[in-house]
């Protein structure tokens, strides 16, 4: 007897969470798709040199969290509010680090960035300024 009551409750509890499932519409596969807090993927950022002549190399290092060995990454510049990546890319390495070395032409404050993927989300470290001259 007690077996039948509990399987009952079950199914009655599943066809609950099921119906609060259908109810709530693209709220819960929306929620159910996005990672825990705990598990976010980051980016860390930093250049060798914050003043640069036109032409010249800068060299940006970091590590990252929850993208995997070989992950692509891209450097990106904003350009008139709009984010726009460079062709300079790395990998990320064993053990989570990246370098990425890039020729800035542009003169003036570049605003820049590292873009990577993880899973369906896009990842972009903080914003590093490098002045151009």
């Amino acid at each position: 007897m007690t077996s039948a009551l509990r399987h009952h409750c079950l199914r009655t509890l599943g066809a609950g969470a099921l119906s609060v499932a259908l109810l709530t519409g693209g709220t819960t596969a929306a929620l159910a798709a996005s990672p825990s807090p705990g598990k976010m993927a980051s980016i860390t950022v930093k250049a060798d040199k914050t003043e640069v002549k036109a032409g010249d190399k800068v060299t940006f290092t970091g590590r990252t969290k929850g993208l995997k060995v070989g992950s692509p990454l891209v450097l990106q510049h904003e350009k008139s509010g709009k984010w726009i990546p460079l062709r300079a890319t790395a990998k990320v390495k064993k053990g989570s680090s990246y370098a990425l070395i890039a020729k800035l032409n542009t003169k003036g404050a570049e605003h820049l960035r590292i873009a990577g993927v993880s899973g369906s989300e896009k990842v972009y470290s903080p914003t590093v300024a490098v002045k151009v001259k």
